[in-house]
C-alpha cells in the first residue's frame, strides 16, 4: 500500500513513521523545503522520544522518504492523508481550515485511480463532507471517497499510542474507501486493537469530545485542590479515591497550573463555537475553558503570596516551560502566561527546561536560560516547578536550597514530599494542600 502524507509536522511525521512501521511505503510531502532537506538528512524538527530512531530505521528501509514535491506522491498513493495544521482562528475561536481546503485543491489534479482522502488533522463536524464536494467541484472524473481519521496520540508517547491503542476511530460512508481503511490498519487488528468504524460527522466530533472531556477532568481536579486547600483536605488522596471508581479512572486528576499544548485549547474553543453555531451551546465546555484560562493567570499571584505579597526585584527560579514534559511544545503552555506576570510585576527569571529552549527562546524574551535546574537555582528567591520533568523530580532538595539566596519552592506539580522540602530547609507550597502556617514548611 502507498501512503501519501501531506504535512511534516507533529501528527503528520509520528502517523508517516508508524505506518512505514507497519510495512507500507509513505512519502510525508511538506511544503517547507528547509524541513523536507532537514529531514533527509536525519534532523528531526519536534522532540517526540523514540521517532529520531523510528525515522533512522524507515527511511534507510526504504519505506519512508520525504518530498516537497506533492504530484508524483498523490498519483502513486492509494491513500492521501491530510495532516496539515488547523490553529485556532482569530477572532472566533473556531478552526482555521485554510490548510485543509489548499491542501485538498493542491493534490486534486494529481489523483489517478480510485484514492482514498482521509483526514488526519483535527477538523470541524461536517468537514470531510465540504472536502469532498470541494473535490467533486475540482475533479468530477475522479474516483476517491473521503474519510475520518482522527489521531488520539499523547506527546510524549505518541510512538507508544499509535503502535497500541485505546482504540482506532474511523469515518467512512463509502464501501470501497472502508475496505482500504481496514487493509491500512490490519496489522493493528492483528494485535486485538479495537478499529471502529462510524459515520464520518461521529468520527469528527468524537475527536473534540474526548479532548474536551479530559481538558474537563482537569479543570475539575484543579477546583477541586482549591477548595482542599480550604478545607484541609488532600487533592492527591482525594484524586485517589476518587480515580479507584472505575467509571471515572484515575488519568487526569493531577492538578496544577491549568492545559495547554496544541489540541485541549483550540479544540476546547472549536467545539465551543461549532455548538454555538449549532444552536446548542456547551455551557459546562465553556465553563472549563473560562477555569483553565483563570487558572493560569491565579498561578502567579500564588507565587506572589509565596514570596510574601510580591515578587518585585527577587529573582524566580523556574523549572520547566513546556506544557508538559517529554515535549518541546510550548502551545498554550501555563508558563506564557505565568513567566511574562512575573516579570511584569518585577521578578527576574532564570528558566530550566530539557527541551523548551528550541521555542521558548522566542515565546519568553527576557528570562535567562539555564542547563540544568541547580543552575537555574543559584541566587534564586523562589523556585517554581511549573513542568514536571522527570529529571526534576530526583533532585537534590538540600542542594538546590544550598543554591538558593531564598528558601521558597512553590510546587505547582505536586512532584515533592512535603517532608522532604522540610528537611532540606525549604518552605514548600504545593496544590491543593492546607497552605502552610508563615515560616514553616
Amino acid at each position: 500500500m502507498n501512503i501519501c502524507m501531506i504535512g511534516a509536522g507533529y501528527v503528520g511525521l509520528v502517523s508517516a513513521a508508524c505506518f512505514s512501521e507497519f510495512g507500507w511505503n509513505v512519502v510525508c510531502v511538506d511544503k517547507m523545503k528547509d524541513r523536507v532537506d532537514a529531514l533527509k538528512r536525519g534532523e528531526v524538527p519536534i522532540y517526540e522520544p523514540g521517532l529520531d530512531d523510528l525515522l533512522e530505521k524507515n527511511v534507510k528501509a526504504g519505506r519512508l522518504t520525504f518530498s516537497a514535491d506533492l504530484g508524483p506522491a498523490v498519483a502513486d498513493a492509494d491513500l492521501v492523508f491530510l495532516a496539515v495544521g488547523t490553529p485556532m482562528r482569530r477572532g472566533d475561536g473556531h478552526a482555521d481550515l485554510s490548510y485543509v481546503f489548499a491542501a485538498v485543491e493542491e493534490i486534486a489534479p494529481h489523483l489517478k485511480g480510485f484514492t482514498v482522502i482521509t483526514t488526519k488533522s483535527t477538523v470541524p463536524v461536517g468537514t470531510s463532507r465540504e472536502i469532498e464536494v470541494l473535490m467533486r467541484k475540482l475533479r468530477p472524473d475522479a474516483e476517491f471517497a473521503v474519510c475520518s481519521n482522527p489521531e488520539f496520540l499523547r506527546e510524549g508517547s505518541a510512538i507508544q499510542d499509535f503502535t497500541h491503542p485505546d482504540r482506532v476511530l474511523v469515518g467512512c460512508d463509502d464501501p470501497r474507501g472502508q475496505a482500504v481503511m481496514e487493509r491500512l490498519y490490519k496489522p493493528l487488528g492483528l494485535r486485538n486493537a479495537p478499529v471502529m468504524f462510524v459515520s464520518r460527522e461521529s468520527a469528527e466530533l468524537a475527536k473534540y469530545a474526548a479532548n474536551a472531556f479530559l481538558a474537563m477532568k482537569i479543570s475539575f481536579i484543579n477546583e477541586i485542590a482549591d477548595l482542599c486547600e480550604e478545607v484541609g483536605a488532600n487533592v492527591q488522596q482525594v484524586a485517589s479515591a476518587i480515580g479507584k471508581d472505575r467509571r471515572i479512572g484515575d488519568k487526569f486528576l493531577h492538578p496544577g497550573p491549568g492545559y495547554g499544548g496544541s489540541c485541549f485549547p483550540k479544540d476546547v474553543q472549536a467545539l465551543m463555537r461549532t455548538a454555538r453555531e449549532a444552536r446548542t451551546p456547551l455551557s459546562l465546555v465553556e465553563q472549563v475553558h473560562r477555569v483553565n484560562e483563570e487558572r493560569k493567570i491565579a498561578m502567579a499571584s500564588r507565587i506572589e503570596r509565596a514570596a510574601g505579597g510580591s515578587v518585585r526585584d527577587k529573582t524566580v527560579a523556574v523549572l520547566g516551560v513546556t506544557f508538559k514534559p517529554n515535549t518541546d511544545d510550548m502551545r498554550e503552555s501555563p508558563s506564557l502566561v505565568v513567566v511574562p506576570m512575573l516579570q511584569s510585576r518585577g521578578a527576574t527569571v532564570r528558566v530550566c527546561d530539557p527541551q523548551g529552549e528550541r521555542h521558548g527562546a522566542t515565546e519568553l524574551p527576557g528570562v535567562t536560560w539555564c542547563q540544568s535546574a541547580i543552575e537555574a537555582a543559584k541566587g534564586a528567591d523562589i523556585v517554581v516547578v511549573l513542568t514536571e520533568w522527570n529529571e526534576f523530580r530526583a533532585i537534590n532538595l538540600r542542594a538546590l536550597k544550598a543554591a538558593m539566596s531564598g528558601n521558597v519552592l512553590v510546587d505547582l506539580r505536586n512532584i515533592y514530599l512535603p517532608a522532604d522540602a522540610a528537611a532540606a530547609g525549604l518552605v514548600y507550597h504545593a496544590i491543593g494542600r492546607a497552605s502552610p502556617a508563615a515560616g514553616s514548611a
